[in-house]
């Protein structure tokens, strides 16, 4: 109750007088000066009242490729076709050097979402194969449903490209479970995407991060909250990590989450 009512003090207070439309805009002029020049769009949505708030609607609509964000959809169609049987198990390390430290050594499903394991996943893509992942893609209606870059690799700076908007579309029907999948497959996908559990709060999310230039930067998934969840999705002209930087950021602006 204590957060609803600053959530209502500091949007109806920002400017004195001022209205909700007031209070947005002035947050959306400081993102302005976050940004410092670079692109970006950020979709933020209560699941319950379908209240949203939206930064530079014109790129919300524009596709990019989903870069690691896509290893949401790809944990939940590994686990229907059976690819892998659950969060748990182990794929093993082929011994190949890769550039970050984290991914050289074996993961399971969940380690491989939290450190963001390319190897991982496209060897479970493999697996998966064209057929089952195009019929999957299809199903979710994912994007532009586009796999012809190739199975271990159409995600990644290639043929799969989906919008801010469509990504908040997909994640809310994961976040009510009315995608068409066992609802346990989709319970796993959410539990091994939390970032950062705390005790009024729990974000569950995951960046996305174009590593040819470094170029694009997704940060995309939901909140919890005892008073109820938001979705977002979030891209800019830069990297995942300052996707996620500049989500947080909006979400204390909007009281969302508390600030520190």
């Amino acid at each position: 109750m204590k957060r609803m009512a600053a959530l209502v003090l500091s949007i109806a207070l920002v400017v004195m007088g001022g209205t909700y439309a007031d209070a947005k805009n002035s947050i959306k002029s400081e993102i302005t000066d976050m940004m410092n020049g670079k692109d970006a769009t950020i979709i933020i949505r209560n699941v319950k009242t379908e209240k949203e708030f939206v930064y530079n609607k014109v790129r919300s609509e524009r596709r990019y490729t989903p870069e690691s964000t896509y290893k949401v959809p790809h944990a939940l169609i590994g686990l229907s076709t059976g690819a892998v049987r659950d969060e748990y198990e182990v794929k093993r390390w082929d011994g190949v050097m890769r550039e970050f430290p984290d991914w050289n050594r074996d993961h399971t499903l969940a380690s491989g979402m939290r450190y963001s394991v390319i190897w991982y996943y496209q060897d479970m893509a493999r697996d998966i194969g064209e057929e089952r992942m195009q019929e999957n893609l299809d199903l979710l209606d994912y994007g532009n449903t586009d796999i012809s870059g190739g199975i271990d690799s159409f995600w990644l700076d290639s043929s799969l490209k989906i919008s801010a908007r469509e990504q908040t579309n997909f994640f809310e029907d994961l976040v009510e479970e009315s995608l068409p999948y066992d609802k346990q497959h989709m319970r796993t996908v959410k539990r091994i995407m939390i970032n950062d559990e705390q005790d009024d709060y729990t974000i569950h999310g995951k960046t996305g991060t174009r590593l040819s230039d470094y170029g694009l930067g997704w940060y995309t998934g939901y909140v919890e909250t005892d008073k109820g969840e938001w979705i977002f999705a979030v891209n800019l002209d830069g990297s995942g990590t300052e996707a996620k930087n500049l989500t947080l950021e909006v979400l204390k602006k909007l009281s969302i989450i508390p600030k520190e």
